[in-house]
């Protein structure tokens, strides 16, 4: 345990606590979860990448989930909070490449790193469960992964285009390429694209389910649902055929097959096999398409595009339209080939008017028998909208939903859904990654490793200019598993997306030897309760999780889990002092492990949970933190001064003072437990900011009742503790206590009934005081009376709330009549307000006002009096209301 301090003046040391109680939890096993633990709270953060280095965007990440763990601990729930490593991908073979070393010791020094700076940070992770992706005994399951779903059908060979270095002869990803003029990364030569067949999880197969089930994810940020569903972009339209002559019959689809009597001409993807056809002897088009071939996707020009000298005919009018190849039109959506209607689609407007293409209205609004004819002029502008068809011979007046519908049988077409998603190519062609457990043989094709032959482990790294796996001639030369001839090994590595897919399961049983994970244990484990990490992972890395989820629950993997993640926080972003994104270049930087020498660990903390809720952004403050580090101290010493006998304290003092103190500590304990459920971790410490400051202008007016007093500063510490865990043991031991307050229960939470209406009247109250001063004028006041309401002011307020008709409803009552005139102006006055608000009771009004008033005689140096309405000079109790007390101030 952290020594004892004799300077208590001086407070805490956080160079001496931190390591002390960091120890001291890690002695105790504090964030060790049996495996026999039933339905934990599961909180995780996304496992970071091993670049070596923390920096603030993981402090916050992992103080947030650390802060929820510790919580829920407290209040008594099992918690698996695990921590782990997604170590395979480029930067570590680059790194190797630049150090002249392998990325797999790099990679292990880079953890022993990270993982030395989070413990200092203090986060209580269950480290028997830390996993990296990189580890043979993980990605051994990468592999069998794969090949089950290969056995579900799940796997393909597709072709795919792919940057390609003439002078390195590899394959190169897209961070690999550099700059506009796209040269190679290791040699600066030009790259050119090339079509390999690559290999492909087929999670179109999962698309619809994908995107249904985001409806039933409630705890996700309503904008992460909806880039997903954007990025699967369902559409429901339907295909017809135009012929084009010489090439037969080519499938479009359109979700306007309404407007399909307006194409004026037809458009092919540059890589649809009929413009590739065209351009074996075009030689216009075949320049056009290599052209196309080599743009970047943010190049491309809508009114880019060649002419074939073919025509298509269009089935609704039997006219022959100009075939165009243009990249606006995509290969991989829709059929990659369209017909164009730049009367009412805004980019085939653009490309008929560069390319001087006629444009034909056939749909026109609703009401446009009433509007102005001049109003829509397809000429100058494509109308997009709905409505009903002209220029569409017999099918003129049908409105577009119907005429969607009726021209699906009418020209040969036939329903169908589309989506954007597109199966996901997990090859890649470099080292430092998941060997895919697949050998090349001339005569058996492509065979699955055996399974007892898994791991396919990584062989000892090539410094080579190509892919090194193609270099490790040992390696790669093996026997057919089939007919035991001589084989290649798939020489390609899984998309480093892979491992992070289902590695929150792998935390339910790290050290399983027979599957990736325990089926019972993860079914009943999952889903993850609170998953928090950054909002560039919201259509990557978070769909192929939840795609994994679903295959693993029809493969039995799993029982009934299709979703991983039942509450998802996406934090803000830390910036720089000046308010922007912190970078090397902008010189505005903050290293966490400057913070944590200079301050503590808990200070950071602190800083980062008070400074913004998690999912918003905030900018680094040196006074915050100075802010956060003077508050933690002050807590120390008035936490050591009452531990000391500084703290002058009494048991027959005043009671409403030491009444009022503990319905706050009480009330603090429950609106921060609120808080803290909801993700408000800076409301919830605000929270705590207040409560100390009472504690202190306590014990300054009086002597403290010691039960009190003490109460407020254990509540006010534990209230801390998931956030300044450090400092709060410290405070923790300082009063006396037995045992580690991170196995300590959560305080009480349950706020004093009527405590909301207390405060609104104490705080009215407050300020009427204030503006009587202001506005009279008193310079000194001497003596303050409060009057509350009489009982019969309540009853009225009571009738009012309910009644239609407030004054005959009160004038009505018996018991109201004796007070006449009195009493039917006072409903009159309730009635204009037009809404009543709920009071405490008279007598609950005045206990109240004599439990505060010594704020009052605090804040005015002036003795307070309260008294009942029957007590009260009739002027004075005559102009006090329910919730709002007559006051007199003598000077």
């Amino acid at each position: 345990m952290p020594a004892e301090h004799d300077q208590r003046e001086r407070g805490f040391d956080h160079t001496q606590i931190e390591p002390a109680w960091q120890e001291a939890w890690d002695e105790a096993d504090v964030f060790r979860i049996p495996d026999d633990a039933e339905d934990p709270a599961y909180v995780l953060a996304m496992f970071p990448y091993t670049s070596g280095n923390l920096h603030m965007g993981h402090v916050r990440n992992y103080t947030i989930t650390d802060a929820f763990a510790r919580f829920e601990r407290m209040r008594g729930e099992d918690v698996l909070h695990p921590m782990g490593w997604d170590s395979f991908g480029l930067p570590a073979e680059n790194a190797a490449e630049q150090r002249d070393t392998n990325p797999r010791d790099w990679t292990l020094d880079c953890m022993d790193s990270m993982r030395e700076q989070l413990t200092r940070m203090g986060f209580g992770y269950d480290w028997d469960r830390e996993l990296a992706t990189c580890d043979p005994d993980y990605y051994r399951w990468n592999q069998w992964l794969f090949q089950r779903f290969q056995q579900e059908g799940l796997v393909e060979r597709q072709a795919a285009e792919l940057n390609w270095c003439p002078s390195c002869e590899t394959v190169l990803a897209d961070e690999q390429v550099e700059g506009e003029a796209e040269l190679c990364w290791r040699c600066d030569t030009p790259i050119e694209h090339r079509e390999m067949d690559q290999w492909f999880l087929t999670i179109t197969d999962y698309a619809e389910e994908l995107l249904a089930d985001l409806d039933g994810l409630e705890g996700w940020p309503n904008n992460v649902r909806e880039m997903q569903r954007n990025w699967i972009g369902k559409q429901e339209g339907a295909s017809v055929a135009f012929e084009i002559d010489g090439y037969g019959a080519v499938d479009i689809f359109t979700t306007r097959l309404d407007t399909i009597y307006g194409a004026t001409y037809f458009s092919l993807a540059p890589g649809h096999p009929v413009a590739q056809e065209i351009a074996e002897y075009n030689d216009e088009v075949a320049e056009y398409i290599e052209m196309a071939e080599q743009a970047e996707e943010d190049d491309l020009d809508v009114t880019s595009g060649v002419f074939t000298g073919e025509y298509a005919i269009n089935p609704a009018t039997g006219a022959e339209i100009p075939v165009y190849v243009a990249d606006y039109v995509l290969t991989d959506v829709g059929t990659g080939a369209l017909y164009a209607v730049p009367g009412h689609d805004d980019r085939d407007h653009e490309f008929a008017t560069a390319h001087d293409i006629p444009i034909q209205q056939v749909v026109e609004p609703v009401e446009a028998a009433e509007a102005d004819p001049e109003a829509i002029d397809v000429q100058e502008a494509a109308y997009t909208e709905d409505g009903v068809l002209i220029n569409s011979g017999e099918f003129d007046g049908l409105e577009s939903e119907e005429a969607r519908d009726r021209f699906v049988a009418e020209f040969d077409g036939e329903h169908r859904t589309e989506y954007n998603l597109r199966d996901w190519g997990i090859s890649r062609q470099r080292y430092w990654g998941t060997p895919i457990p697949m050998v090349w043989c001339d005569d058996c094709g492509a065979v699955p490793v055996p399974e007892e032959d898994l791991p396919v482990e990584l062989p000892e790294f090539v410094h080579t200019t190509g892919n090194p796996l193609d270099a490790t001639e040992d390696w790669k030369h093996v026997a057919c598993p089939d007919c035991g001839g001589d084989a290649v090994r798939e020489t390609d590595t899984m998309d480093t997306f892979i491992g992070s897919s289902w590695y929150f399961l792998r935390y339910v049983s790290p050290g399983l030897e027979d599957a990736p994970f325990d089926t019972e244990r993860a079914t009943e484990w999952m889903p993850v309760d609170q998953y928090v990490g950054g909002i560039e992972h919201a259509v990557m890395h978070l769909l192929y999780a939840r795609f994994f989820t679903k295959v693993l629950d029809d493969i039995d993997l799993l029982d009934g889990v299709r979703e991983p993640f039942e509450n998802l926080t996406n934090q803000g972003m830390v910036l720089g002092e000046d308010g922007l994104k912190m970078s090397k270049s902008r010189d505005n930087g903050v290293s966490p492990q400057r913070i944590i020498d200079e301050y503590g660990a808990d200070t950071a903390r602190l800083f980062i949970m008070e400074a913004a809720q998690p999912e918003k952004e905030f900018a680094w403050s040196g006074e915050g933190v100075r802010s956060a580090h003077d508050f933690l101290q002050s807590l120390y010493e008035l936490a050591s001064a009452y531990s000391s006998g500084a703290v002058e304290t009494t048991t027959t003092g005043d009671g409403d003072i030491a009444a009022y103190v503990a319905r706050e500590i009480e009330a603090t304990a429950a609106s921060a437990t609120d808080e803290y459920e909801d993700f408000r971790f800076n409301h919830a410490l605000q929270a705590v900011r207040e409560l100390v400051s009472l504690l202190r202008r306590y014990r300054e007016v009086t002597a403290v009742d010691p039960e009190t007093f003490e109460d407020g500063l254990i509540t006010a510490t534990k209230l801390l503790a998931p956030v300044a865990p450090h400092v709060g043991e410290e405070i923790w031991a300082e009063l006396g206590n037995d045992g580690l307050l991170a196995e300590a229960d959560w305080p009480d939470a349950q706020a004093p009934e009527g405590y909301d209406l207390e405060g609104r009247l104490i705080e009215g109250t407050r300020e009427d005081v204030r503006d009587i001063v202001e506005t009279v004028g008193i310079e000194d006041p001497a003596a303050i009376t409060l009057a509350v309401a009489p009982a019969w002011k309540h009853d009225v307020a009571d009738i009012a709330r309910e009644a239609d008709n407030v004054v005959p409803a009160v004038m009505q009552n018996e018991g109201l009549q004796q007070h006449g005139e009195a009493a039917a102006d006072f409903a009159k006055d309730l009635a204009a307000r037009g809404h009543v608000e709920t009071f405490l009771s008279p007598e609950r009004e005045q206990a109240a006002l004599e439990r505060a008033a010594w704020l009052i005689e605090r804040e005015f140096e002036a003795s307070v009096t309260v008294l009942a309405a029957e007590d009260a000079p009739d002027d004075l109790a005559g102009a006090a209301e329910p919730g709002r007390p007559a006051i007199d101030i003598a000077e």
